[in-house]
């Protein structure tokens, strides 16, 4: 697939996807949005180097200067990390950011469909957004879950993240028809935690089982992403019922000071950062890294798979 002519692929990308080499997106939203400076930038390099390390290369997806980037350099990094003016973009961001040349780094939606257009199948990120709590009330629900439902990519997360109705996304999931399958796992993971109390829709356990999935899916013409949730390390999890309490705490917090919309999980992650005293934020790290080692090797499954 040729990319599309509005991407700026950065040399190695453009190298990679040329010479028909696994390729694996990252999302930006997490540099700019989703830790502190200068752990966010320390983590986006490390995260890339797992990717070089796995056999693929790394695509970090933002918006700069109006200008679509598929892969970054450090200097363009270090601007997601500090400049104080990066939107959040997701798909309703991206049209605007675009066309008043502003800086953006994009969500889970806008970076699978930023990701497609570039011919990228593979995408890794932390944790997929999701229905929120109480949203039969606010219709709080991502554009993360349509972007699934429509979008070929395959994504990469630890599950959906544990500040939301995980139950009611999982049903989301299955109405618009993704497969959701757990790595190594008979039970869903809830981003912090390897449990979630929900059973695992699908289980796969090797990369190869999951390029082969996305190979059929595909191949059947069915539309739409496959998600793939990876258990935090046992080592790095915070145990469900721990995060639960904070999570409860950090939502009162979040309703008594009206936020709303797309500040939500900034400001929930941010304080449940704070009333872990860090902890929350060191397994948020281990988490991508794992998931960044899965991302490629499925990558890298998928790319024999396609050339056999």
């Amino acid at each position: 697939m040729t990319p599309h002519p509005s991407l700026k692929l950065n040399d190695e990308v453009a190298t990679a996807m040329r010479e028909g080499r696994p390729v694996v997106a990252l999302e930006s939203t997490i540099i700019s949005h989703g830790m502190p400076y200068p752990r966010n930038v320390e983590m986006a390099i490390e995260v890339e180097q797992i990717i070089r390390d796995g056999g693929a290369t790394p695509a970090t997806i933002a918006v700069l200067d109006g200008i679509p980037r598929i892969g970054l350099d450090r200097d363009e990094l270090e601007t997601l990390a500090t400049h104080p003016h990066v939107t959040k973009v997701s798909l309703r961001d991206l049209p605007f950011v675009v066309a008043t040349g502003a800086h953006g780094a994009t969500t889970v939606a806008a970076t699978m469909r930023l990701a497609a257009l570039a011919g990228i199948p593979v995408f890794v990120t932390g944790g997929l957004g999701g229905v929120h709590r109480g949203a039969e009330t606010s219709f709080d629900i991502s554009a993360d879950l349509t972007e699934l439902g429509q979008t070929d990519v395959a994504v990469v997360s630890a599950g959906v993240k544990s500040i939301l109705d995980i139950g009611l996304t999982l049903e989301t999931l299955e109405t618009l028809g993704v497969p959701v399958v757990v790595h190594g796992s008979d039970e869903f993971p809830s981003f912090y935690s390897r449990s979630s109390g929900y059973a695992a829709p699908l289980r796969a356990d090797s990369p190869d089982q999951v390029a082969a999935m996305m190979a059929a899916k595909w191949d059947l013409g069915l539309k739409g992403a496959v998600s793939i949730a990876n258990p935090v390390p046992e080592e790095d999890e915070i145990p469900a019922a721990e995060i639960a309490d904070l999570i409860d705490r950090a939502l009162a917090e979040c309703d008594e000071r009206g936020i709303r919309g797309k500040d939500i999980t900034p400001f929930l992650l941010g304080r449940i950062v704070e009333l872990s005293d860090g902890r929350s934020l060191e397994t948020n790290i281990a988490l991508v890294r794992a998931n960044a080692r899965l991302g490629a090797a499925i990558a890298a499954a998928y790319q024999r798979l396609r050339t056999s």
